[in-house]
């Protein structure tokens, strides 16, 4: 017993009032850092985010370059963000770690740290705020970053194996050509449906339903009002509570989208058993 409240009391010592920890695991041991640490170290510096994603406005931080903490991974890795409410983030690596220039200005991912001294506002609508971890960018249009790549309450980043070979329902015909519409469509569920959705019960993310069992949307919504529903969830079923996200066309084109419906109409037909 008195050995066991030691542990406790070292833990509590160690462990700062208030301090968030992050749980970092790129293949060789899992890292564990505390907001007190991050916030502590020299690279850390105060960035301007014009139009935040999470708050609709601008904001301002104090935040890391987030290729600084995956010291290790390389550009071919694949990468998660979890996020404390299920939230699973699916970016390469390649992304945070080489950029993406445009005009000579590269998009650039911040690890920003809530201070729990100074904690940051309640997220629209709801009753707490980003932190104590958000993964923010600047310069976000040179590098294409979506709105599902800026994952807050943030707790654990992880190097994981390609989507397809962790979750094979979700794949299509491998029959099908290189550069077929069906597989573009594959890469643009991942980029922007898997965060939330589950496909053939297969998946990370436990936000929205599954987009293959029972039904596929394709299955019982027509293309035209399809489309409309992820340009404006809120302009086909009208719901304060909705969690999903408008994607405009400035985030998901419309050879994108035409591109992921042709995938979801493919994999109605190859459906799984959840």
């Amino acid at each position: 017993m008195l050995l066991r409240r030691l542990c406790l009391l070292a833990l509590l010592i160690a462990l700062p009032a208030g301090a968030a920890e992050l749980k970092i695991d790129l293949g060789h041991g899992v890292q564990t850092l505390d907001s007190r640490q991050l916030a502590a170290r020299p690279d850390t510096r105060g960035i301007e985010i014009p139009q935040d994603v999470a708050y609709h406005r601008a904001m301002r931080y104090r935040a890391v370059p987030l290729k600084a903490l995956l010291a290790g991974a390389a550009a071919g890795d694949h990468l998660q963000f979890v996020a404390s409410d299920g939230f699973a983030a699916e970016v390469p690596a390649a992304l945070i770690l080489d950029g993406h220039v445009l005009d000579g200005h590269g998009a650039q991912a911040w690890l920003a740290v809530e201070d729990p001294g100074q904690p940051w506002p309640a997220l629209p609508g709801k009753s707490q705020s980003a932190g104590p971890f958000y993964v923010v960018w600047t310069q976000p249009e040179a590098g294409g970053i979506n709105p599902e790549q800026w994952p807050y309450q943030l707790a654990s980043i992880r190097k994981l194996d390609a989507v397809a070979a962790r979750f094979p329902a979700m794949a299509p015909d491998p029959k099908l050509a290189a550069a077929s519409p069906e597989r573009r469509g594959f890469e643009v569920f991942q980029r922007i449906c898997l965060a939330c959705h589950t496909l053939n019960g297969q998946g990370d993310a436990r936000l929205g339903p599954d987009l293959n069992v029972p039904y596929n949307p394709t299955e019982y919504l027509r293309a035209d009002l399809l489309r409309a529903y992820v340009r404006n969830p809120q302009s086909l079923r009208h719901w304060p509570q909705a969690k999903m996200p408008g994607f405009d066309a400035k985030v998901l084109g419309d050879a994108d989208l035409d591109a992921l419906l042709a995938y979801l109409r493919h994999m109605a037909g190859r459906k799984h058993g959840p």
